[in-house]
């Protein structure tokens, strides 16, 4: 499976750690101590997910150099989507005019998008010569209690995508660095459901007319303990991807992790045994975007030029469910 093209987006406000200290007990030093967050982006009040999902989706297809009409499947990794039905993808080939296409969403929070390339491996198993959008896509600022710092000051909203072929002769890219082969992508998942979570909504606690809106309306999280469970599933699973593989961290040029907060990312590598300086990190200025968070970052360490011809990527997430996934990227 190969990565034609890549694209992403961030919505224009910006909001700072300062900003949200006025309404909240916290600081800007004690954000960016506790999580490495300096900013986040955040959905304009007429921005549902679709059409943050829609600009990254056009950009990806236009550096494929593929036309909405080669699109045969979309799934679009997300857990804030614009309804509980139809689904954001339904949305997103309207917006984008695909004519036909199997749509559907995918969730598993933050691992949606190396979920989706997973699902996708499948797909194209069945149908070789399918041409995939995949897209990461969140807007939890409209799922997070604005007056729990502990979670709040964690999130942004954005949008990241790729379109994915089995064999990279389907599309012609006008350029650059790809097609890049996905060597290997492994996801899993189960337990701890408790720990994330957002059920107001659901079927847990259904709507009823005229009720009041609760705190199980929003995220919910204990992040002592995600974090535990977030390092050990990232490491591990990246390490028996490698030795799967047959690869070992001397093979990585660069580390694409879910940007989570730089706790995580920085206890993840240490268990790996890499080095900070292989790593790319947008989480200071986008925070954490959930399924997003992947895509929007390989998607600019490929506009700045970070990734180079010949590089291995190691991709690796953790998300609620809990669930986690590693993928291989050879560019």
């Amino acid at each position: 499976m190969h990565i034609q093209g890549i694209g992403y987006y961030a919505p224009e406000r910006i909001v700072d750690n300062d900003a949200l200290s006025a309404d909240l007990d916290t600081s800007d030093a004690w954000i960016r101590s506790r999580t490495g967050i300096r900013t986040r982006r955040l959905a304009a009040d007429n921005q549902a997910c679709s059409d943050l999902a829609a600009e990254a989706g056009k950009m990806a297809i236009i550096s494929a150099g593929c036309t909405p009409e080669n699109i045969t499947h979309i799934i679009v990794g997300t857990v804030s989507g614009d309804a509980a039905f139809p689904a954001t993808a339904c949305l997103l080939q309207s917006k984008l005019k695909i004519p036909t296409a199997m749509a559907f969403d995918l969730g598993a929070a933050c691992s949606g998008f190396l979920f989706g390339m997973q699902v996708a491996q499948g797909i194209m198993a069945a149908e070789p010569e399918a041409t995939i959008l995949l897209v990461g896509a969140e807007t939890l600022s409209r799922r997070v209690n604005w007056q729990d710092r502990s979670t709040c000051v964690l999130f942004g909203d954005g949008a990241g995508a790729v379109v994915l072929k089995a064999s990279p002769d389907a599309c012609m890219p006008p350029g650059g660095i790809f097609p890049a082969l996905v060597e290997g992508v492994i996801c899993e998942g189960g337990g701890g459901g408790e720990l994330l979570c957002c059920y107001g909504g659901g079927t847990r606690y259904p709507y009823r007319h005229g009720d009041i809106i609760g705190p199980e309306y929003f995220l919910h999280m204990n992040g002592q303990e995600v974090f535990k469970h977030a390092v050990r599933a990232m490491s591990d699973i990246s390490s028996r991807l490698l030795k799967r593989l047959g690869r070992s961290v001397e093979d990585l040029d660069l580390v694409v992790p879910h940007q989570a907060n730089l706790r995580i990312v920085k206890a993840v590598l240490e268990r790996l045994q890499v080095p900070e300086g292989k790593a790319f990190l947008n989480l200071d200025r986008y925070g954490n975007t959930s399924a997003a968070s992947i895509p929007m970052a390989l998607a600019e360490a490929h506009i700045q030029g970070v990734i180079r011809p010949g590089f291995r990527v190691l991709l690796t997430t953790f998300g609620a469910g809990f669930t986690w996934g590693a993928a291989l990227v050879k560019y």
